[in-house]
């Protein structure tokens, strides 16, 4: 089946693209949020026109010959719009096979245990503990992972004295039997990450996320080989040379592409067989409830060094306004703890109309 057109439905924040085959059957993805309007333009500039006409069940080859094609561009750009082809080809494949994605995958539909995921360092230790408390009672949620440091912070902290105090306050708020994970987003120097890694040890926190400015491979490995704690990260990352190196020189205790940063689902699946045969566990990264979850649900439902858990974000539209209506039905509920992928063929979600009519919309198709 010919590929014949590849659309785009765009805002600021998010962009939906739509895959057309020559019978006019159709599959639904999306390129990674934030800057998304951008990313749009790279899908018709830099990917649609190298793909257009060919074979739609050859993601691979597609991927492929759009990295060759645009190699002097190696970078986050592309691979976010390359995500919008592969993800909304493995959905058309779903929805002519009448299968979930999952499934195409390997796996099979089902639950997942999903973890509580703040994105906010603006909230105080006692202000975060309290909404956990309130998730684990209404969501059946056990483990939580909250922000330390400041975001490529240098060594500071969000404010004086923060990360010293939030992570005993949640885990007095929570108790012994709480899973705890934190995410420092490239704040620390190894000699202080080490130092504040041990403080996490002894309050039992499980999962020390990015620890260290993310591009420097060797001080994360520093952080890693010094403590007991998983130390995690990848999340950026989306060069398969630099996973090679991260999964070859265990950099990190546990692994977290991003389908959306690292190029689609087939990207993503190169990284968990590498760590497989590594022995390394995959924790992806799923920030936000766009698409992006659900594509990290299906892959964790399918792949055999999945992690623990489903990154699930808890902000709302306090936050992330933009979350607003995207889809028909929402796809995401937690009961007791889990995320589930339903049955429905592809992606099991239906793009919201009223939100497609307010996008700005892109077409490059197939000439006759």
């Amino acid at each position: 089946m010919k590929l014949t057109s590849v659309e785009t439905f765009s805002d600021e924040f998010v962009c939906f693209v739509r895959v057309t085959g020559e019978d006019g059957s159709q599959g639904w993805g999306q390129v990674s949020p934030y800057c998304a309007d951008i990313t749009a333009k790279v899908v018709h500039r830099q990917v649609a026109r190298h793909v257009l006409g060919r074979d739609m069940l050859d993601i691979d080859g597609a991927l492929a010959l759009v990295r060759d094609r645009e190699y002097k561009f190696p970078g986050s750009y592309v691979r976010r719009a390359m995500c919008g082809l592969d993800t909304a080809l493995w959905d058309w494949r779903g929805r002519r096979e009448e299968l979930p994605v999952c499934t195409l995958l390997g796996g099979t539909p089902g639950p997942f245990r999903a973890y509580a995921s703040s994105m906010k360092r603006d909230i105080t230790p006692a202000d975060e503990a309290d909404r956990f408390q309130r998730l684990r009672d209404a969501h059946g949620f056990d483990a939580f992972k909250f922000r330390i440091g400041a975001e490529v912070g240098w060594n500071t902290d969000e404010w004086p004295g923060r990360t010293d105090e939030i992570v005993p306050t949640i885990r007095r708020a929570l108790g012994d039997d709480a899973t705890l994970l934190v995410d420092a987003n490239s704040c620390y120097s190894p000699d202080r990450a080490i130092e504040v890694g041990k403080m996490l040890q002894d309050h039992g926190v499980s999962h020390f996320e990015e620890p260290c400015p993310y591009w420097e491979f060797d001080q994360t490995k520093a952080v890693t080989e010094a403590l007991d704690i998983d130390v995690t990260g990848g999340e950026q990352d989306c060069m398969m040379a630099n996973w090679q190196d991260m999964i070859t020189r265990r950099v990190v205790d546990i692994v977290q592409p991003d389908v959306c940063y690292i190029g689609g689902m087939n990207r993503a699946l190169r990284v968990a067989r590498l760590a497989e045969a590594a022995g390394i566990p995959v924790t992806p990264h799923a920030a936000n409830l766009s698409m992006v979850t659900l594509f990290t649900m299906h892959f964790l439902r399918a792949i055999p060094n999945a992690g623990k858990y489903l990154e699930f974000s808890i902000e709302g539209l306090d936050y992330y306004p933009w979350q607003d209506q995207l889809f028909v039905t929402d796809p995401y509920e937690i009961t007791d703890g889990q995320a589930t992928v339903t049955d429905a063929p592809g992606w099991g979600v239906e793009v919201n109309p009223e939100w497609l009519s307010k996008s700005t919309y892109e077409c490059s198709a197939l000439e006759s």
